[in-house]
């Protein structure tokens, strides 16, 4: 992969919690799954739109639910992980697993 074709720290984390919700989750699901897995307590709307973003990127797709009464009629955007989104995750895993390689924090070293 070339320089900026990797994913971003916040990209990982939400399709990896699109991921963990198999195909299920919708906006507020998957900030809930970011905040229950991170502690990192983000807004929806920057869920949106970094999902808008990984939707033009091909990365993840997005279907309509069931309109519901309990919405007012309206339908859940849900959103599933592309297989070019399974691939951009393993490669910034393995980008960043490359990275940590051989590093050492030992401080008892460093003095």
């Amino acid at each position: 992969m070339g320089k900026g074709s990797f994913l971003g720290e916040f990209e990982q984390v939400v399709l990896l919690a699109v991921a963990h919700l198999d195909g299920d989750g919708y906006g507020l699901s998957i900030r809930k799954e970011i905040d229950r897995r991170t502690g990192r307590n983000v807004t929806v709307g920057s869920v949106y739109s970094t999902l808008a973003r990984l939707e033009e990127k091909g990365l993840a797709s997005s279907y309509e639910g069931d309109a519901t009464p309990r919405r007012g009629g309206r339908a859940k955007r849900h959103f599933r992980l592309e297989e070019a989104g399974v691939r951009a995750l393993q490669a910034s895993r393995g980008m960043l697993d490359n990275m940590w390689n051989g590093v050492d924090f030992d401080v008892a070293r460093r003095t």
